[in-house]
């Protein structure tokens, strides 16, 4: 089946014409932006309206060609590449995550005070490749029907296998190889780096904490710290086995553990929970979730593909928070002892930053 756009953009096409194919057939043929360049990954989406400068450098997209559902993506351009802290002011990460990326409208024009650069080229920099001019109504529509797909973007004739990119272990790609020290005030937290979004080491450290950044596999209790933060990070959160083991032994302390989106998941699995895939999980800035017992809804961001179990959660934990939506779990939270995992971005970036107050909450268990 061949899906073509129906958004011409009043020129002819290039000579390599991009096709996304998906694995059940589907073709969706549009107009190339970013790099040329073939690759096979799993097709998401994208909900937001704004953000993608860090939606892309959010390392949980790892492996992922992305689709974003909103028009006149790259209408602000993208900003410069200051630093603060030591980490890119204006990214997620220090490059472009997402394998590909698939948008409706051309998004070659921008106008903004802060913008130095065009998203088209800014991919090229990284040779990440670009569709635009697809229907991403009706593509996003699919993926809401079927799943997750997995999908590859091609030129012409040339063509390559599909990957599926949760057969590796994407969180050891993401992550730094050797530690890290935000020095900032006296109290002090561990995060493991799974993927971790920027903003996360930039909420402790606007609260005077120093932040100690270490590997996925880490051995962090070895570290003198009041708390330890679990990243969020890309794919299957089973694959983090070392991460699983060393977050297992810091339950039997008193040291404060605080897990976000995957970090939740690995909480849970260490604590004797299990996880599952979601059918085309939750990316979105806009995700209703409900806190067990208060009943208050907050609106969080969100960009996560598993989740927990609730079937086969432990004695002593309990949920702290669901979708709203599908009733999926969105946190968890022992039932004494000073662990939490939010499903959630409590940092934002790009979205509501409602839920922030989690990691106030985190810091009161801390001290």
């Amino acid at each position: 089946m061949v899906i073509t756009t129906t958004n011409k953009p009043g020129k002819k096409l290039e000579e390599k014409i991009p096709k996304l194919i998906l694995e059940d057939g589907s073709v969706f043929q549009g107009y190339p932006f970013g790099s040329k360049k073939n690759v096979s990954g799993e097709v998401v989406f994208n909900t937001g309206m704004v953000g993608y400068p860090e939606s892309l450098t959010d390392p949980s997209y790892r492996g992922q060609i992305l689709v974003l559902t909103y028009p006149l993506i790259g209408n602000y351009g993208v900003p410069g590449d200051e630093k603060e802290d030591n980490l890119l002011k204006n990214f997620e990460s220090d490059r472009i995550q997402v394998l590909g990326l698939i948008i409706a409208d051309n998004p070659n024009a921008y106008s903004h005070w802060n913008a130095k650069k065009s998203l088209s080229d800014w991919m090229k920099e990284y040779n990440i490749p670009g569709i635009y001019g697809i229907d991403t109504r009706k593509l996003t529509k699919k993926l809401r029907e079927k799943g997750t797909l997995l999908g590859k973007i091609v030129y012409d004739k040339e063509d390559i296998n599909f990957e599926d990119p949760n057969k590796r272990n994407l969180v050891a790609e993401v992550s730094i190889k050797t530690p890290i020290e935000y020095k900032k005030g006296k109290n002090t937290v561990v995060i493991v780096d799974c993927g971790v979004k920027n903003n996360i080491i930039r909420a402790f450290l606007k609260r005077d904490i120093t932040v100690i950044r270490c590997p996925w596999d880490y051995d962090f209790l070895g570290e003198n710290a009041d708390g330890i933060i679990i990243s969020n990070g890309p794919g299957d959160p089973k694959k983090c086995n070392k991460t699983m083991e060393n977050v297992r032994r810091a339950l039997s302390k008193k040291i404060p553990i605080l897990g976000v989106c995957l970090g939740s998941q690995i909480l849970g699995l260490a604590a004797g929970a299990d996880t599952y895939k979601l059918k085309y999980g939750h990316r979105s800035q806009n995700q209703p979730c409900i806190e067990v017992g208060t009943k208050r809804c907050y609106i969080t961001s969100q960009n996560h593909g598993y989740a927990i179990d609730l079937n086969t959660f432990p004695q002593d934990w309990r949920e702290w928070f669901y979708n709203n939506n599908d009733r999926t779990n969105e946190g968890i939270i022992h039932i004494s002892k000073p662990f939490f995992g939010a499903q959630f971005h409590p940092e934002a970036s790009p979205g509501p930053d409602d839920t922030e107050f989690l990691f106030d909450t985190f810091m009161r268990a801390m001290r």
